[in-house]
């Protein structure tokens, strides 16, 4: 194969014929003693593994002596089919490159973070004479200031709640704020001040913001103690009303402080990071702490860390976990990381100012550390009774019907539509460690030849659509991707039309089974159905029911939220869409006007004309557009 052609900074290289450590040392004299980022690929362009170096030559190097390395890198070096190379300018940026393009490929030889969900913060928007409190989780505005980040939605709406009941801002959104002609529910619960109808001035409820900004700034103090002299002077001045407010007010905010759990003075900003390793797996729990108090903690279990020792595992876990997020000033780990210094002027770079990496031996700090890793070490002990707990269902799945061995991939498959509408296929996946969400996948029916309501037909459809795509990516079966168990949502029309779409692909030895409830459709007398065998029932209490109700009730969910969700982009829809010209704006003004796309198509030239911000041209096409151009 010919050598292909480079990105700037980029070089591709595929001798033919080539493989494993072969092709590596072939590779080592073309190879630049710079700083990069290498990429192993394997015959299908499948990116195995992706690496750092200060010395691409070097470190390349070290996978041509096959000799003392690991069943896993070995493994790998005889998968590998070519290779991929970026320079950067410092092993700083190949260290950021490389945390990036983990998240992007998530390699099957790397430690892969799995769940990289952002963080949710509270902000105070500033562009308005009345500036509104709210929760926030993506990317950040200029006009606003965050404050978190908070560990889980559940922690930050908690905190919010509270907040308002102290600090009674708006939490309304502009257009809501600007139409209000008396006071809405949040003011009669008190948690809004009512700016929007004038039951505050602007002075006051920006004091209001500022004592907020203080209190999430970490001042707390300062504000409870500026509030209790309010409470008594309101008190002195015999305006109980008043300081029963104010009261109210420091009773709220002792709430916060309350659930805010392990609040402390050894820290004022910082993410406390500590691990730990068992059978096999690795929890790593992240503690935030903002301003000294707790903002949450997170729980986080890489992937492909079995023959990895810890300290490379929580050293991959803050390139990947501060790819897209902004450390705190201050990191406080368990023990030191492989490269700290490397880590600690990367994250200086991600962040923009100083970043600090502590392994505190003593003290509060300490503390915080030893808190994490004891929530680790629990956190995984979970974790691991209940995969046993799942491979002991898998395993009993197994022998209740006849598997050769206990799956660890199965794929349920369910079909959702309202009179044939919006059809929508979908599937689920769960094995060992219970649903695998990133692996969901839907599809929109795409047969005009199906007739409304083809369960029948949407089934084969989306089984073929599946089971090609995955014959032309893997025809040998290597990959993770099959599954070792199709369960289809139905009777058994629905297995015929699903082992019928995976036959015609050459696929009719996938273990199948269709799950249809009894006769009055209720849990617990579902039937099962089995290729060449007669339907069968499972007892009512048998662990094993609950766990297909269970998977079966998932499918169901995920394909019919998919189906709402395509439902209602279509409502929103008009045919007004369709006349050229009209965007979102125009078309919003003419329904306004004329009350729903009927009453345009009705309206002449001249009455489509007095809409605000048409103009003659516009008018003209609307007006041909429902009257063929006459």
């Amino acid at each position: 194969m010919a050598e292909m052609s480079p990105t700037p900074g980029e070089a591709q290289l595929v001798p033919s014929r080539l493989a494993g450590a072969e092709l590596i040392r072939k590779l080592i004299p073309t190879l630049p003693n710079e700083a990069g980022v290498y990429r192993m690929l394997d015959e299908r362009g499948e990116v195995l593994y992706v690496g750092k170096a200060k010395s691409l030559r070097k470190r390349v190097a070290t996978y041509a002596k096959t000799q003392g390395q690991s069943a896993r890198l070995q493994r790998m070096v005889a998968l590998t089919r070519s290779m991929e190379f970026v320079t950067t300018a410092s092993e700083v940026e190949a260290l950021l490159l490389e945390a990036n393009l983990i998240k992007r490929y998530r390699p099957t030889f790397n430690i892969v973070l799995r769940d990289d969900k952002s963080f949710p913060y509270i902000y105070l928007r500033r562009n308005h004479d009345f500036p509104l409190i709210g929760k926030h989780r993506g990317a950040k505005r200029p006009d606003a200031e965050y404050f978190g980040p908070f560990a889980s939605a559940g922690a930050v709406n908690d905190t919010l709640n509270a907040l308002l009941r102290a600090f009674p801002l708006r939490s309304c959104r502009d257009s809501f704020f600007s139409t209000r002609t008396r006071p809405c529910l949040q003011h009669q619960i008190k948690r809004c001040s009512a700016p929007c109808v004038g039951r505050i001035g602007k002075e006051e409820y920006g004091r209001i913001v500022g004592e907020v900004r203080e209190f999430l700034s970490g001042r707390s103090d300062e504000v409870q103690t500026r509030l209790q002299d309010e409470m008594q002077r309101a008190s002195a001045d015999l305006d109980f009303e008043r300081a029963a407010v104010l009261r109210d007010r420091l009773k709220a905010m002792a709430h916060i402080q309350a659930r805010q759990g392990i609040n402390t003075d050894a820290v004022d900003d910082a993410d406390v990071i500590a691990g730990h390793e068992e059978g096999g797996q690795v929890c790593i729990q992240v503690f935030f702490y903002r301003s000294g108090r707790n903002y949450g903690n997170r729980a986080y279990y890489p992937a492909h860390t079995k023959d990895a020792a810890l300290g490379e595992i929580v050293a991959a876990f803050l390139g990947q976990f501060y790819a897209e997020r902004i450390p705190a000033r201050l990191v406080l780990l368990a023990e030191p990381a492989p490269e700290q210094d490397l880590l600690v002027e990367a994250l200086s770079v991600r962040a923009g100012r100083k970043v600090e990496l502590l392994v505190p031996k003593r003290g509060g700090r300490r503390q915080l550390v030893e808190i994490a890793q004891t929530n680790a070490r629990q956190a995984l002990a979970r974790r691991l009774a209940d995969t046993a707990s799942q491979g002991a269902l898998l395993e009993q799945l197994a022998q209740r019907f006849e598997l050769a061995d206990a799956p660890a991939r199965i794929e349920v498959y369910d079909n959702s539509h309202v009179q044939g509408s919006n059809a929508v296929g979908a599937f689920i996946v769960a094995g060992p460690e219970g649903f695998d969400k990133r692996s969901y996948r839907t599809f929109n029916i795409k047969n005009s030849e199906l007739a409304p309501g083809d369960d029948y037909g949407m089934m084969r459809e989306v089984l073929t659509r599946r089971f090609a795509r995955l014959v032309r990516e893997d025809p040998e079966r290597a990959g993770a991707g099959w599954p070792d168990l199709i369960v289809i949502d139905g009777g058994a029309g629905q297995l015929a039309a699903a082992r019928a779409a995976v036959a015609d692909l050459g696929l009719g030895d996938l273990p199948m089974l269709a799950v249809a409830k009894g006769p009055e459709r209720d849990a617990g007398n579902e039937r099962f159905f089995l290729p060449g065998r007669e339907p069968l029932a499972l007892d009512p209490r048998d662990p094993v029911l609950y766990f297909l109700q269970r998977l079966r009730d998932e499918a169901h969910r995920f394909a019919i939220q998919t189906h709402r969700g395509k439902r209602t982009r279509d409502i929103g829809r008009s045919v007004l869409d369709q006349v050229p010209g009209i965007g979102a704006k125009r078309k919003r003004a003419l329904l306004n006007h004329f009350g729903s796309a009927r009453g345009v198509a009705e309206a002449g030239v001249l009455d489509i004309e007095r809409v605000p911000g048409i103009d003659r041209a516009v008018a003209k096409a609307v007006y041909d557009h429902f009257h063929d151009g006459a």
